[in-house]
């Protein structure tokens, strides 16, 4: 284990004088800007557009892209920061900017042509949201188990099919979607196109109605006869697979942080609550039983956030990282349930209302361990590297 833990860094002391200035800015941005919309934006199930365009002007949206196509210019591991930073005030805007930097734009920069990121990155970095379209109806933990089709027709492919649980579908204007080409050639079947929202014969279907993250947008995508470009291919035709797992396993680091900035932002909440909060004639801060529960949850999170920094950093360093990212992502999941759970515990009969911040969180947490690899699928990942 220790091996696995060798290039962990310190969780905030020993972050960069540039990283420290970028996660400052921010905190200071989701304080002020998306604090105050956080309850209506769940209550209306939909994400203010205003925020989004902030979030575009604070180079949130495009970390690694680069400068030369109007991105911000830095590294995976900022993404992680950022990513856990939002999600302590709302995980539905820490995923909206996740899916955009961990999942499509580092799809575009290990894949793409020449072409493809002088067209699409700097629409990516200045206004456009992306989405990322593998699940479908038949399709979770199976991932390549994929019903919908891409067929030849000269240079261009012509797409049929549906696609479910896709994160920003209603926001999006640029979608990867994965395919098979030749069902007989199961996963080496599988290419990944780049579908425009106004692509003809694409359009959003159904918007579900989740329990947590509800200000992030979760929809089923429809396709009849689209045309795509065969310059529309994202990497090799039959190489999509490859793309999903390798952008998956970098994906699963940010929803690792993710659930590390949900729980830090519960723990701040109940922090506080615990210091005014009196019974008996004292702050029920004050009770030792209360003190050991607030410790468990801080050494946790801590633990979790570490796990995350150290697959962040291998993953830039460009080291093996799959296992550590399999482990961020199982154990930050787990723990932001757990903490959230003894939040609303530690909250009471208020803890149990919308009148206070944790009930939101307590929901919001349960989707960590379901998307981007269920807590079944890491640990199956986890033990086959340790039984090679």
């Amino acid at each position: 284990m220790s091996s696995l833990l060798a290039d962990a860094r310190p969780a905030l002391s020993d972050l960069t004088e540039q990283e420290r200035m970028f996660q400052e800015a921010v905190r200071d941005f989701a304080s002020a800007e998306i604090a105050p919309k956080v309850m209506v934006m769940d209550e209306a199930a939909k994400t203010d557009p205003t925020l989004i365009s902030g979030l575009f002007e604070m180079g949130l949206m495009s970390i690694e892209i680069p400068e030369s196509f109007g991105g911000t210019g830095a590294d995976f591991f900022t993404s992680a920061l950022v990513v856990e930073e939002l999600s302590k005030v709302d995980p539905s805007i820490g995923v909206l900017v996740d899916v955009q930097n961990t999942l499509v734009v580092n799809a575009f920069m290990r894949w793409g042509s020449q072409d493809l990121k002088a067209r699409y990155l700097p629409r990516l970095a200045s206004d456009t949201v992306g989405a990322y379209a593998l699940s479908e109806a038949g399709s979770g933990s199976d991932a390549f188990a994929l019903a919908c089709r891409a067929t030849p027709d000269g240079d261009d492919w012509i797409l049929n099919g549906h696609k479910l649980w896709i994160t920003n579908g209603a926001e999006a204007g640029i979608f990867i979607v994965f395919a098979t080409v030749d069902p007989d050639a199961g996963y080496k079947g599988i290419t990944a196109f780049i579908v425009e929202k106004e692509f003809d014969g694409f359009s959003i279907g159904k918007k579900e109605d989740k329990l947590g993250i509800r200000a992030s947008s979760t929809t089923e995508l429809l396709f009849q006869d689209v045309r795509i470009s065969g310059d529309n291919v994202l990497g090799e035709v039959g190489m999509g697979y490859k793309a999903a797992i390798e952008t998956l396993n970098e994906g699963r680091i940010g929803i690792g942080a993710q659930m590390v900035g949900l729980a830090q932002g519960a723990l701040d909440h109940t922090v506080r609550y615990v210091k005014e909060r009196e019974q008996f004639g004292r702050a029920i801060g004050t009770f030792q039983g209360v003190q050991f529960q607030i410790a468990e949850m801080a050494t946790e999170i801590e633990a979790a956030r570490l796990l995350v920094y150290n697959a962040a950093r291998l993953k830039d360093a460009g080291r093996p990282f799959v296992t550590q990212a399999a482990m961020a992502k199982l154990f930050s999941s787990e723990v932001a349930q757990r903490v959230a759970s003894m939040c609303i515990d530690l909250h009471g009969g208020y803890g149990f209302t919308k009148e206070y911040p944790v009930e939101k969180l307590y929901r919001d947490a349960k989707i960590g361990t379901i998307y981007e690899g269920t807590s079944n699928m890491q640990k199956q990942t986890i033990a086959k590297a340790l039984m090679r």
